[in-house]
């Protein structure tokens, strides 16, 4: 069987149980572990170079965060994600955000500000290039320090949990006609709230942005299923076709 995991490094700060989990989850929010794929401890405990114990622990832990869910008497499988699952999270993610963007507008630090306003010319930038992998990965970094100047823990903890559950989808929905410019609008008008320090400003961007980011994500993968469904028919009919000649 083909490996697709690299072994972790074993001289990291952090416990190997820490270390596994955070490889293992990677590897479902990048698609490699794919929703539905039943993960055998065996497999992932050679292919990631540990013995089973840090493996069943890791498991353990991304059950909790919602990445994988554990059958009994079946095995263990990567979470899917269907269209309700995606609903909870935006709503709950949505009134968050929320929370978060009128903290930031009460609390952010005027470095803080200026690294915001840094980041949305950065993200300018890759969409001019369609660079999609960078715009990404931006993107991360500008909600990790909206999170950070809202000067609340816990909230980031939660927050950051609900947002990494929807990683697996980031570029689907970023790759949708017109929505990284949407995105860049919106972005400049949760700063501009925040650097006038309008909470309710702020709070209301915040809402927006979930809202049409939602909204986009579920619009991509309509279109996902309907080429999935179509070039099902497809295949379909060429078998269908094919049988025919031989007979």
């Amino acid at each position: 069987m083909e490996k697709r995991l690299a072994p972790v490094k074993l001289d990291s700060y952090q416990p190997l149980r820490e270390v596994v989990c955070e490889s293992l989850r990677d590897a479902i929010r990048r698609g490699v572990l794919k929703p539905g794929e039943r993960l055998m401890e065996i497999q992932l405990s050679e292919e990631l170079g540990v013995s089973r114990t840090p493996v069943r622990e890791a498991i353990r832990k991304l059950e909790q965060e919602g990445y994988v869910i554990m059958m009994p008497r079946r095995g263990t499988y990567v979470a899917t994600m269907s269209i309700r699952d995606i609903n909870e999270i935006f709503e709950i993610r949505t009134a968050l955000e929320s929370l978060s963007n009128g903290l930031a507008a009460e609390r952010i630090t005027e470095e803080e500000l200026e690294h915001l306003q840094r980041l949305l010319v950065i993200i300018g930038g890759y969409i001019k290039e369609n660079d999609i992998e960078k715009i990404v990965d931006t993107d991360i970094e500008f909600h990790d320090l909206l999170y950070h100047a809202a000067r609340n823990t816990r909230l980031v903890g939660i927050i950051s949990n609900l947002r990494d559950q929807l990683t697996r989808f980031r570029t689907l929905s970023m790759s949708y006609p017109g929505r990284l410019e949407a995105t860049l609008e919106e972005h400049r008008e949760i700063v501009e709230a925040i650097a006038q320090g309008n909470v309710e400003a702020a709070r209301k961007a915040a809402e927006k942005h979930m809202e049409n980011s939602e909204k986009t994500l579920l619009q991509a993968m309509d279109i996902v299923s309907k080429q999935k469904a179509d070039a099902s028919k497809n295949k379909k009919k060429r078998s269908g076709k094919d049988q025919r000649q031989e007979l």
